[in-house]
């Protein structure tokens, strides 16, 4: 099947307002302590008008539409190569920040202090310092935006393609739509998949999360791994789905996963981090775990 950018619409590209809006249905489904968010409670999180459960709609609508098998096989093939572009670390912030959304309704800041707001809190409570630079880097896979991919392939709640889809799966009676869920290969429980096989050789949804933790994957622990390929996979982390595709060592990892989500969904503040009494550290922190250049 085509999938190109250029063959959607402009509302199929982009049914979100926001880049970060289908956020709000994880919030809303899955409301934590208010022990990170420092500026405002939870519930008052992502506060859309009614309109907002329209675009969300839409959005799962086209990613459980066209996030099948083989649209997650070209898209490795087409980004995994890492041919893009490639800059020094810092020039890729920037990069990231032409992303800033003024519809988003919870800050006002660019991609950047969004990141070190998170990262920020990660470090306030004692973590790891590579949990620190996860913080950081969690959310740079969303530069697949600038290189024209639609919004349901950056972002989005994930999850395993070829075998059935769970039905604990955000709107899961969009799949009806995907040509995968009638295909005998990987309609069944376990699809192409064997029992106990580990996530690590299960092929999940294209978007950041895949796309940043192949990024990184040579340069921070494995725990940290965890947490920015699988962050995004609710229907394992929250629902408790997809166990008979897990091993022991899934299993070990997924208090990790489980730690690092709040620090990213209600670490957001109005106030801007102060980058003057902060770059040190995190220019340190950067040169300890990355090369100077990240390739895209």
């Amino acid at each position: 099947m085509s999938t190109a950018p250029n063959d959607f619409a402009a509302k199929q590209v982009s049914p979100l307002t926001s880049l970060e809006e289908w956020e709000d249905d994880v919030l809303k489904r899955y409301p934590d302590p208010d022990s990170i968010a420092l500026a405002k409670k939870t519930d008052e999180y992502r506060n859309y008008d009614e309109h907002t459960k329209d675009h969300v709609r839409e959005f799962y609508r086209l990613n459980h539409t066209f996030q099948t098998y083989e649209f997650v096989l070209e898209k490795r093939k087409e980004y995994l190569k890492f041919d893009k572009k490639e800059m020094p670390v810092w020039d890729a912030f920037e990069f990231l920040n032409q992303l800033v959304d003024d519809s988003d309704p919870d800050t006002d800041l660019d991609q950047f202090q969004h990141l070190l707001q998170t990262s920020e809190a990660i470090r306030r409570d004692g973590h790891p310092d590579w949990m620190v630079l996860v913080g950081l880097m969690h959310d740079m896979g969303k530069v697949l935006c600038l290189f024209g991919e639609p919004q349901w392939a950056v972002v989005g709640d994930t999850f395993p393609v070829g075998c059935a889809y769970s039905d604990k799966i955000v709107y899961p009676e969009f799949f009806q739509y995907n040509p995968d869920f009638s295909d005998t290969r990987y309609n069944t429980r376990l699809g192409i998949y064997s029992e106990g096989c580990g996530l690590r050789n299960v092929m999940m949804s294209w978007g950041h999360d895949e796309y940043v933790y192949h990024m990184l994957k040579d340069h921070i622990p494995e725990s940290g791994l965890y947490m920015l390929r699988y962050h995004s996979f609710y229907s394992w982390h929250r629902e408790g789905e997809y166990d008979y595709l897990l091993d022991d060592h899934d299993r070990q990892m997924l208090k990790w996963v489980e730690l690092f989500n709040p620090y990213d969904l209600y670490s957001k503040n109005p106030e801007p981090p102060d980058w003057n009494k902060l770059k040190a550290y995190y220019q340190d922190l950067v040169a300890k775990y990355l090369p100077k250049t990240l390739k895209f």
